[in-house]
């Protein structure tokens, strides 16, 4: 170059200034000053290209240990813009050809990962579709989101068609998600109805109390229980806070209607609550019972058919439910214990009526110690654990049932020593 004072086949230095010689049909640019000497610019302007044959060295690196190597398009973009106007003395040319091989390998990998994306993608809309127009709110629900999931999980597609296909896709989301918004305002709709309905019979109700035509008012008090009866459903907690505020009053009513017509009233009640007492009398008959193996028969049958009477939350009895469960509880643990017996002692039924008796209390004695012991390395195994909600329901539930069985092997113990003492 004219009038330079150092120069080599990538640049030179003119009047104090350092230039890159031009390529790819790029004019010479200015890529710095001269501080001391020619030679210390041109010195550290090399060096300056070795950061730059470093940084694509690194990303060819980066590229070949990344498993999602598509996302590394941008950066070599960046890169290769960076390069056209880095200052440095050297010959980019290879560099910006590595880049340009770099290149076409990720076009071509993420051309041939957004086709894979497509299927992936068109596959779980074909498997959406079918619960587009469902009405299994809960399950359904469960299932789009996990296939929603996925679809976040896959990569994007082509440009051309992305907008299309994520529409279609949320098209089918949306079509269930809205018509189950809309299913559930009109059950609160519903609901909120409904509670305005038996808060208004509630009203009338407590206006019952202090009148006293009775015949009339009678009258009006047999509608407005037939009234409550139709109206509907509604979540059950409210429903018998509700039924609590209807009953007092037309309750009154009822006793003084009575009173006033010199009539006895007579409580009647609901054939279903009616039904487990009975179940409850027998069951707690069976208890006593000498063949309790027949007992026990009896009352898993009277159990499965306590299981299917359904009692409304405002009519269960706790106390009765309680006194079925352990009557059963009672059977099922005096009939192991009755197994035992007749595997250890072939000879029992040969015994005398206190060596019987002194023969049951021993075995209930080993039972209850096993039925302790058994509990307390259960809740050893709990104690510690890191667990979710779920899991430690369903512990909480299994402690429960094995001290209910606990208590009744105790109980059935303290009755079989007072019976072997009392003799």
């Amino acid at each position: 170059m004219k009038g330079s004072t150092l120069e080599n086949e990538y640049a030179y230095v003119l009047d104090g200034k350092v230039f890159l010689k031009g390529y790819l049909g790029m004019p010479d640019r200015q890529i710095g000053e001269v501080k001391n000497t020619d030679e210390e610019a041109f010195q550290y302007f090399e060096r300056r290209y070795d950061i730059a044959v470093s940084k694509v060295n690194q990303l060819e690196e980066e590229i070949s240990n990344a498993q999602n190597k598509g996302s590394y398009l941008t950066k070599l973009l960046q890169l290769r813009k960076r390069l056209l106007n880095f200052d440095g003395i050297g010959n980019f040319l290879p560099l910006l050809d590595k880049l340009e091989v770099m290149e076409k390998d990720l076009v071509s990998l993420i051309e041939q990962n957004q086709l894979s994306n497509l299927q992936i993608k068109r596959q779980l809309i074909d498997e959406a579709k079918p619960y587009e127009h469902s009405t299994d709110w809960k399950d359904t629900a469960d299932v789009l989101q996990e296939i929603r999931s996925r679809w976040i999980r896959t990569g994007p597609v082509e440009k051309n068609l992305n907008a299309a296909i994520e529409e279609e896709f949320k098209s089918i989301l949306d079509t269930f998600y809205q018509a189950r918004k809309a299913f559930f305002e009109e059950q609160n709709r519903l609901i909120d109805e409904r509670v305005a309905k038996y808060n208004d019979l509630i009203v009338k109700a407590e206006e019952l109390v202090d009148r006293t035509d009775w015949d009339e008012a009678f009258l009006d008090l047999r509608n407005y229980q037939t009234e409550w009866k139709i109206i509907g459903e509604i979540p059950p907690k409210i429903l018998k806070a509700l039924f609590k505020n209807f009953k007092r009053p037309t309750s009154i009513f009822y006793e003084k209607y009575c009173k006033a017509k010199g009539i006895q009233p007579k409580r009647k009640l609901d054939p279903r609550v009616e039904a487990q007492m009975n179940m409850v009398k027998e069951v707690e008959k069976l208890s006593e019972s000498d063949d309790m193996f027949a007992a026990t028969n009896r009352a898993k049958f009277l159990l499965n058919e306590w299981k299917t009477i359904r009692i409304p939350a405002h009519l269960a009895d706790r106390n009765i439910a309680e006194r079925f469960r352990a009557a059963c509880d009672k059977i099922f643990e005096l009939s192991y214990l009755h197994k035992v017996i007749a595997r250890k002692y072939p000879t029992f039924n040969f015994l005398s009526d206190k060596q019987k008796d002194l023969t049951k209390y021993r075995e209930m004695d080993n039972i209850v110690r096993r039925a302790r012991t058994d509990l307390d390395e259960l809740i050893r195994s709990y104690d510690g654990q890191r667990m979710d909600e779920e899991m430690e329901k369903m512990i909480q539930s299994n402690l429960k049932t094995q001290r209910r069985k606990l208590l009744m092997k105790e109980v059935i113990l303290e009755e079989l020593r007072q019976k072997a003492a009392s003799l």
